[in-house]
């Protein structure tokens, strides 16, 4: 026996790296609170603005109800997970669809409380969304097609080349390809938060139309 690699065993290899985009995948519902609070605080809807932007968000809800019940439970994960490659439903249209309902909601929130508000500040309002919103999926989308071009390979790889990741111009994609199944009674337990969360800003905008119209802040 060897005493000396016995009593100093060789090292361990250093741990990899946490890539920084785990963090703001972990959180990326958080990360996009500030958009809530901004447009709460600085934002003042008219009547046009808030039927049309509650419009807007209520397509973008409607996009991520659709998209939860093929996708399941790992909506709600704070790790990347997916047991199965989804390519039915709005997956058939476009790789990102809970990406893209939640940019039509808060899209359509920030035109329903712009409004009432001098042009300039909307504009920044407006700036301050994008930016929000490019910073945390410019992060988390290309880990996530990591993860799944390393679990998948070459299904995903060509799923990749027949459906864009946001604007379904190249049509659905064909029936032999898609697969997955729509289980409604997920949409209870994965879209519940995101559910009471647009009730409560679609109750905001009517209250700052009304009893709390006078209390919006200028920068």
């Amino acid at each position: 026996m060897d005493k000396t690699n016995a009593a100093n065993p060789p090292p361990r290899a250093p741990a990899p790296s946490r890539d920084w985009r785990e963090f703001v995948f972990k959180y990326r519902g958080l990360l996009l609170l500030p958009i809530a609070l901004v447009l709460i605080l600085f934002g003042q809807p008219s009547l046009v603005s808030a039927v049309l932007g509650v419009s807007i968000a209520f397509a973008g809800e409607l996009l991520r109800i659709w998209a939860v019940g093929y996708s399941g439970d790992t909506t709600r994960s704070d790790t990347l997970a997916a047991s199965q490659l989804v390519t039915a439903g709005p997956y058939a249209l476009v790789r990102n669809p809970l990406y893209l309902g939640n940019a039509l909601i808060a899209i359509g929130f920030t035109i329903a409380f712009s409004g009432g508000i001098p042009s300039s500040q909307a504009l920044w309002l407006t700036v301050f969304v994008l930016l929000v919103l490019v910073f945390v999926y410019a992060s988390v989308i290309p880990l996530e097609e990591e993860y799944l071009a390393r679990s998948f390979g070459y299904k995903y790889t060509e799923y990749t080349t027949l459906v864009p990741r946001f604007i379904p111009w190249k049509g659905a994609l064909a029936k032999a390809k898609q697969q997955g199944t729509y289980k409604p009674q997920v949409i209870r337990t994965s879209e519940s938060i995101t559910l009471m969360f647009f009730i409560l800003m679609v109750v905001l905008v009517v209250l700052k139309m009304t009893i709390f119209g006078k209390l919006t802040l200028r920068f």
